[in-house]
């Protein structure tokens, strides 16, 4: 591919967007989750096969956000999932949330933020 891709102008509704979709995509791994401790076969299925439709709505999805974020953003931005997993982990699953685990979603979200700051201060420049 030669030449630069030209890139769509990258606000806070697109990131927002970038994060319900990432969303999306920790809600199937809870449908995982229910699905592994699925008692009969039909709640199995039934939890196998919702895990498998998030995961196809996210795929769709994640392809257009890839034509409006540059690869490198919107994979930063995708480690927020690390934040969302804990947010259910603790809600849904009442599992406890170690410091240790809380400083690495930390460093996490402040190396999002990071990059999302450092990519719209590009867009100005230009």
């Amino acid at each position: 591919m030669e030449g630069k891709v030209k890139m769509k102008k990258i606000g806070m509704k697109q990131i927002l967007l970038l994060q319900a979709i990432i969303v999306i995509y920790t809600i199937s791994g809870i449908m995982a989750k229910f699905a592994s401790a699925g008692e009969t076969i039909e709640k199995i299925i039934l939890f196998f096969g919702l895990d498998l439709l998030f995961l196809g709505i996210y795929a769709i999805l994640w392809q257009q956000m890839i034509k409006i974020f540059p690869l490198s953003v919107a994979y930063a931005n995708r480690a927020m999932a690390l934040l969302w997993s804990a947010v259910w982990a603790r809600i849904i699953f009442g599992e406890h949330i170690g410091l240790k685990q809380m400083c690495g979603i930390i460093l996490v979200i402040i190396g999002t933020v990071i990059i999302n700051t450092d990519q719209q201060e590009e867009q100005v420049n230009e």
